[in-house]
């Protein structure tokens, strides 16, 4: 009799094993879950913003008229100096 009660007593850890196994991976995944959706949302939160932030400052560079580069930038001669050259007769 004494070997049946072992078989029993080791049918019960056995059990108790997988049913807290079970438990464990249910409670862990659920667990695991809502953080991984929290952290979703805080990821998807912060995408959003830096995407709103980049389309507000390019809106700004566009719009902003004082922004646009000087197309006489390079330019090295002074045409009234040489308007007056030609024009200015006693110099």
């Amino acid at each position: 009799m004494e070997q049946k009660t072992g078989g029993k007593i080791g049918v019960a850890v056995v059990a108790a094993l997988v049913v807290g196994g079970i438990a464990g991976y249910w409670y862990g995944g659920k667990i695991g879950y809502d953080m991984g959706y929290a952290k979703a949302e805080e990821d998807a939160s912060q995408v959003e913003e830096e995407a709103a932030k980049k389309a507000t400052e390019e809106t700004s560079k566009a719009a902003n008229p004082f922004k646009a580069k000087n197309p006489l930038e390079n330019v090295e001669t002074d045409a009234f100096k040489e308007v007056k050259k030609i024009l200015n007769p006693f110099e």
